[in-house]
């Protein structure tokens, strides 16, 4: 492309600095802003509603004009996109930047009226999978053959350190909401904004993704006040004997203390400024649940509904969808992805079903217990049809926002999410697509299993701009602002074992094998990286620590107390002090400037600030030559770096960098990051 368009200073996008207001209602009025080197072009326009307007410039300098243009009292959605003349040639620039073709897809959008929670944007949140963190009440930790799940009996482990067991889903350690209440203040010292946790709801197994009950939470997580020390014996290895988990699961008591503990927690966190976000569990349930009743657990506890598995008259029946008309014992029912284990909830076939989730939804965000929003685990699957999962989540956002309009609803989902995010269903997704993987694949060339590598894309800058920009273009930016930015999580191997470049899982390697040369530098990189992209960075529990695992079970090991790996962990302090000191981190604008093999930076700015993380993946000391100009900066001004890291270390300590012929000359080791900050209107 012809050089004297000066390509890499053209720039506009949805935040404020280029959009006033970023996120409008009905009847405001917009102003719009491109920026351009200066003097490039013949003239901008803008395309809106098969309108075009030309563009004037609103501000110049002696290296970039800024053109604008005020569209007055929007009274419905548009999207729009740039063309740029020179000469006989017009050249277009939308959310993927600027071609000389134009993909329409990708025109900017203006969506009114869909805001995200402001205290999202940019949010430290920290994922907890209880059963792992920490066991605060032993009283009610699961015991030796306390009942039988998926044909063998539960086990309760008594060594807080040994690794998971391939077979682990039967297994527990004993953590519970005690232990996350114990160890609240270590969370704010921290530093996290939100707690997100994984099911808490009643639920045979350790991961609690097979809800029992969906109004209490597990008294093994929270209280148990009334408890018969009768686990299965030898001769008796029947759930039909399972007497001691009927009384812990199923009494009311312990069920009501363990829902008030729930309400502490969350009281307590808020007392510290932190968030709480749920796991909702919708498209299926368990076949323990008490609508299935599969074990006839609540027929033996009396005093509940009788369940459709062995009544065909059940009020539950409607919930499920029968391919059999067998009873009792009817196990014609639909799993979903045929695991007879999670019976598929049947919306579409009872409105009774759709209404106690809704309330489901609406009362655990509401007083007493203050929920700051859900998570939804594979939540486009819910239904049995895309025209009623999207009818299903606009009530469910309807119910959630009336009872807490600063509710987050954060989606798990794979793949384009652009359909849902269209401001009146999810506000955003585990960010997958636009960050977990792209990241996983430039530092290390593995994919987020650990289950293979890629020799091409590892340090493939390239190919890492262009998931980035054509992902991120999939979302709104409210969306992008609060995506959930995860390095690790329970569904896949912790980064730092990736790091070690090996594909392997606990079965063939061993437990011991996902710390084996593994490189603290490319995982300090990678959390510079979630730091400082746009999104609310995701810490997966004990990842600060420097847990190790290959994917589930084995990611799913105890947070290491009293072992922790202390120079990271200060650094995970240090790195989110830093993110949070700066709103450029939150609201500010990203673009990538350098790009190598191996080798990326990429700039945040803001009215206040501008901000450049510069990335050096190679085993050898590189220079960079940062084209700064781009962002405004002039000849002699000055960049503070505010982080560096290495393989080894990390600092804090300020060294200033001036801007020569244009650009800044930084030097980076191997495996490190630096992380540069210069105020505007400074020099």
């Amino acid at each position: 492309m012809d050089e004297s368009l000066k390509v890499e200073a053209i720039f506009s996008d949805e935040t404020d600095t280029y959009r006033t207001p970023a996120s409008p209602k009905i009847g405001d009025s917009i102003k719009i802003r491109i920026q351009t080197a200066k003097g490039v072009f013949d003239s901008v326009d803008i395309h809106y509603n098969d309108k075009n307007v030309k563009m004037y410039i609103h501000e110049t300098t002696d290296l970039l004009d800024v053109y604008e243009v005020e569209i007055k009292k929007l009274t419905k959605d548009i999207e729009y996109y740039f063309s740029l003349v020179k000469g006989d040639i017009e050249y277009y620039f939308n959310k993927i930047g600027f071609n000389i073709n134009l993909d329409m897809q990708y025109n900017f959008k203006i969506r009114l009226n869909f805001e995200t929670p402001v205290w999202a944007k940019g949010a430290v949140m920290y994922q907890i999978l209880v059963d792992r963190f920490c066991n605060g009440d032993p009283k009610n930790d699961v015991v030796d053959n306390e009942y039988i799940y998926l044909d063998k009996p539960v086990s309760k482990v008594s060594n807080w350190y040994q690794y998971p067991n391939v077979d682990d889903v039967r297994e527990f350690y004993g953590g519970d909401l005690q232990g996350v209440i114990d160890k609240m203040d270590y969370l704010k010292d921290l530093g996290i904004d939100a707690i997100y946790f994984n099911p808490l709801f009643v639920s045979p197994s350790n991961h609690k993704y097979d809800v029992q009950d969906y109004d209490y939470i597990d008294p093994h997580l929270g209280v148990i006040i009334n408890d018969i020390n009768k686990p299965l014996s030898v001769d008796k290895q029947d759930n039909k004997y399972a007497e001691m988990y009927i009384k812990r699961t199923t009494d009311l008591e312990n069920l009501k203390a363990s829902n008030e503990l729930m309400r502490k927690l969350i009281e307590m966190a808020h007392a510290r400024g932190i968030k709480v976000i749920l796991d909702g569990v919708f498209n299926h349930c368990g076949s323990f649940n008490k609508w299935m009743d599969r074990e006839e657990f609540y027929q033996k506890a009396k005093n509940y509904p009788s369940g459709a598995y062995n009544d065909k008259n059940s009020m539950y029946n409607k919930y499920f969808k029968w391919s059999k008309d067998e009873w009792p014992e009817n196990d014609g029912y639909d799993g979903w992805w045929g695991h007879k284990t999670l019976p598929k909830l049947n919306y579409e076939g009872s409105s009774e079903l759709e209404e106690y989730i809704l309330n489901v939804a609406r009362e655990w965000v509401s007083p007493p217990y203050n929920a700051d929003g859900w998570r939804l685990d594979v939540a486009a699957d819910l239904g049995y049809s895309k025209e009623f999962n999207h009818l299903f989540w606009k009530k469910f956002r309807k119910v959630v926002k009336e009872a807490n309009p600063s509710a987050i609803i954060i989606a798990e989902h794979y793949g384009n999410p652009k359909d849902w995010l269209m401001g009146d269903e999810w506000d955003t997704v585990m960010n997958y697509d636009a960050f977990m993987e792209p990241i996983s694949w430039f530092l290390t060339g593995m994919e987020k299993h650990s289950d293979d590598s890629n020799s091409g894309l590892i340090g493939n800058a390239e190919s890492f701009d262009d998931a980035m920009r054509y992902n991120m273009a999939t979302m709104h930016t409210e969306s992008l602002q609060v995506s959930m930015n995860e390095l690790s999580n329970h569904d896949h191997s912790r980064f730092l074992t990736r790091t070690n470049k090996i594909v392997g899982r606990i079965y063939d390697k061993g437990p011991e094998a996902a710390a084996i040369g593994v490189n603290k530098g490319i995982f300090k990189e990678a959390i510079i990286m979630q730091m400082t992209w746009p999104g609310a960075p995701t810490i997966y529990y004990g990842d600060e620590a420097g847990l190790t695992g290959w994917t589930d079970p084995d990611n799913r090991r105890t947070y290491p107390w009293e072992r922790e790996d202390l120079e990271l962990l200060s650094f995970y302090k240090e790195a989110i002090k830093m993110h949070k000191s700066y709103d450029t981190f939150k609201t500010g604008s990203v673009k990538i400037i350098y790009k190598n093999f191996n080798m990326l930076a990429y700039a945040r700015w803001d009215k206040k600030n501008i901000i450049i993380s510069a990335f050096n993946n190679n085993d050898i000391e590189e220079e960079m030559e940062l084209p700064v100009w781009i962002l405004g900066a002039r000849e002699s001004d000055v960049f503070s770096r505010v982080m560096k890291t290495d393989i080894a270390n990390y600092c804090t300590e300020e060294k200033k960098y001036r801007v020569e012929k244009s650009g800044l000359y930084i030097k980076l080791a191997p495996f490190s990051s630096v992380v540069l900050v210069k105020l505007k209107g400074e020099s």
